[in-house]
């Protein structure tokens, strides 16, 4: 019995023991810190002024400033344990030099270690770091005062009161301020160069977490600033250390801690207002203050200023440089500058880029102040061969008008590039109707107006205007269609012009593969027969659907339009080369009459080929086509005893062209990077 009896008292005698242990309280004052007490070690540029002003941080910039108590408090029973109850008050002020700015805040910390070495100035307020900032890790508690709002850290501005854990986005954060007897909220500004207190208490059976502050000398408001609900039994270690941080930044501050009080399980003593040291006596700043501080750092700003707005305008120079040459006087009223053409354009973005060839990209654009809608085509050129006579035949074009024709309104040269200019056609390029299909196509009555439109356009280079205008490109990526689906012929950046009756000297092959007439591949000439030669070609593409050449990836193999459509003649069946894309509802000897034509135009002999008046008259039914046969085109002496009629046209090109060729790209010599 009396073993029982023993038995019992041990246990309650450690059960009052854990009690005891468990309800043990701490409690400390400082009212004002002088001498410096030694039971609290300072770090940074922290210092105690004479009347015993705890001062973290001093007119120094990105600097950071800590007091910490050198002997840990323990705030658990265990490691695992729940934290206890606490709670502290303190009082403050922040001097800065610029009334209206400050460098930064205070922070009232609990952490694991009496300094933190690691911890960096500004935004951080000498807590955490670029690396630790919001890691779990770091088991500090802390309520800050901060001036500057931070965006990175969700700061809702530069004057408010925080709950912070292990991280600088705040649990909880509010406008700092109080709620006075009344109960009406009234603002504090950190920043106001006057003392005021703050209450931090926490409640280890609810985990709740209150801010309180007021004015210095005004009792603790039965209203809280800002609340939180938190359990610190994971954050706060058994032992912890207790203290305060603060940081400067760019503009220089005191931050002062006047008087301090904490309880652990206990309430923290009050302080003792009247004995807190005075605060020294703010002095504003004169004028030659300013000029000390303010003028080297205005002058230090518009150096910076200076420098940026030189290398902005050297850079922009760089950006928007041109060439310019003496001979281009007389074209200026021809000339673009590429500043307007860049903006136009915004950029030359991706997004704008209308389509790109073997000579260059095009891109929309719409001219500032005009609005007038453009396209402007790209060239890269290598060298200055040829440029000047070039850029004056361009010129000349854009003296040409007619309406099947694409206005060049003019041009543009920089570094190794040249711009043309011309009209936006809004509906694109012909062969986006021919090989899209079936997404967009064209019945046979638009079709037969575009090739009527491109006949009358060609005519006019060849005869009707002032000189005589090659094309040498005449295919349907450059054939565009206005607002009414008229075709227009454009890209004349190959085009070569020579007086009527004269003889051209170009013996520079260049063009698209399939268009190019033999004779121009095998002696570099071009005449309006060649043209004619690709007009022709451009007739079966537009009538068959199909490319004048392409290759067969399957078998390896070369398609030759013209071979195709001559060989179906042959046979009494042309219609069938007909692109069943544009349906059924067509005149059957039109369309007829138009194939024939383009086998015509495409002879291998520039002497059979019609010339484009004459091309023109068949198309208006001015002229009835000559009733041919195929036996008429490769029976003659010309077709030199070939018996498959337009074949020599393919054995012309696999002889000279079709060498290395991979489908529908143009000469890869353009006369921009060699002679004319």
């Amino acid at each position: 019995m009396s073993l029982k009896l023993l038995t019992i008292f041990f246990f309650l005698n450690l059960l009052f023991q854990s009690q005891e242990t468990s309800s043990q309280s701490t409690n400390f004052t400082y009212n004002g810190f002088a001498p410096l007490p030694a039971d609290i070690s300072l770090q940074g540029i922290t210092t105690v002024t004479r009347n015993g002003l705890l001062l973290l941080t001093n007119f120094t910039v990105q600097k950071t400033g800590h007091a910490f108590l050198t002997k840990p408090i323990r705030f658990k029973d265990s490691p695992n344990g729940s934290a206890f109850s606490f709670s502290t008050t303190f009082v403050f002020a922040i001097h800065s030099q610029i009334p209206i700015l400050s460098g930064h805040g205070i922070a009232f910390t609990i952490a694991p270690q009496p300094s933190l070495p690691d911890a960096t100035a500004s935004q951080y307020i000498g807590l955490f770091n670029i690396s630790n900032n919001g890691n779990d890790t770091n088991h500090v508690f802390a309520v800050e005062l901060d001036t500057i709002r931070s965006t990175e850290f969700n700061d809702t501005d530069d004057n408010h009161v925080g709950i912070d854990i292990n991280s600088l986005k705040s649990e909880k954060a509010a406008h700092a301020g109080w709620w006075d007897e009344r109960g009406e909220f009234k603002n504090l500004s950190l920043i106001s160069r006057k003392p005021m207190q703050v209450w931090v208490d926490y409640d280890g059976l609810s985990h709740k977490i209150d801010v309180t502050m007021a004015p210095f000398n005004e009792n603790k408001p039965r209203k809280v600033l800002v609340s939180a609900v938190k359990d610190l039994s994971t954050v706060l270690l058994q032992d912890m250390y207790v203290g305060f941080s603060s940081a400067t930044g760019s503009v220089l501050s005191e931050h002062y801690i006047l008087g301090w009080s904490l309880g652990v399980n206990t309430n923290a003593p009050s302080l003792s207002l009247s004995r807190l040291p005075k605060l020294p006596r703010f002095v504003p700043r004169t004028i030659s203050d300013f000029f000390k501080i303010g003028m080297p750092l205005i002058s230090l700003f518009l150096i910076f200023c200076v420098i940026f707005l030189v290398c902005f305008i050297v850079r922009r120079r760089k950006k928007f440089a041109e060439e310019h040459e003496e001979w281009e006087k007389e074209f200026g009223k021809n000339r673009f500058r590429f500043k307007d053409l860049y903006y136009a354009t915004k950029g030359f973005k991706e997004k704008d880029l209308l389509g790109s060839g073997g000579f260059g990209s095009v891109y929309k654009g719409v001219m500032p102040g005009t609005k007038l809608e453009i396209a402007v085509k790209k060239v890269s050129h290598e060298s200055k061969q040829g440029m000047k006579q070039f850029v004056a035949e361009i010129v000349s074009i854009g003296r040409m008008s007619h309406r099947n024709l694409v206005p060049l309104l003019g041009y543009c040269r920089r570094k190794g590039e040249l711009l043309l200019v011309y009209d936006f056609m809004p509906n694109g390029s012909l062969d986006r109707y021919l090989y899209n299909k079936p997404e967009v196509t064209l019945n046979w009555k638009q079709r037969i107006n575009v090739i009527v439109g491109v006949a009358s356009g060609l005519f006019y280079l060849h005869e009707e205007w002032e000189q005589v205008v090659i094309h040498r490109d005449v295919k349907a990526s450059n054939v565009l269609l206005d607002g009414e689906l008229n075709g227009r012929l454009g890209d004349f950046g190959l085009a070569r012009l020579y007086d009527h009756g004269s003889d051209p000297q170009t013996t520079h092959v260049v063009g698209t593969l399939g268009y190019l007439a033999p004779e121009h591949t095998r002696t570099g000439r071009a005449t309006t027969a060649t043209d004619v030669f690709a007009f022709g070609a451009f007739l079966l593409e537009v009538g068959c659907g199909r490319r004048p050449i392409e290759v067969q990836h399957e078998t390896d193999e070369t398609f030759v339009l013209v071979d195709w459509v001559f060989g179906l003649w042959n046979k009494g069946n042309i219609l069938d080369a007909v692109d069943p894309n544009m349906g059924s509802e067509y005149d059957q000897k039109e369309v007829e009459m138009v194939l024939k034509l383009g086998l015509l135009c495409s002879h291998p002999d520039p002497r059979a080929r019609p010339s484009m008046r004459q091309v023109l008259q068949y198309l208006r039914g001015d002229a009835k086509l000559p009733d041919i046969s195929p036996l008429d085109l490769s029976g003659s002496g010309m077709m030199l005893g070939v018996q498959d009629g337009f074949s020599e046209l393919g054995m012309s090109y696999s002889s000279s062209v079709f060498k290395g060729f991979t489908g529908g790209s143009s000469i890869a010599d353009s006369l921009l990077s060699g002679g004319r």
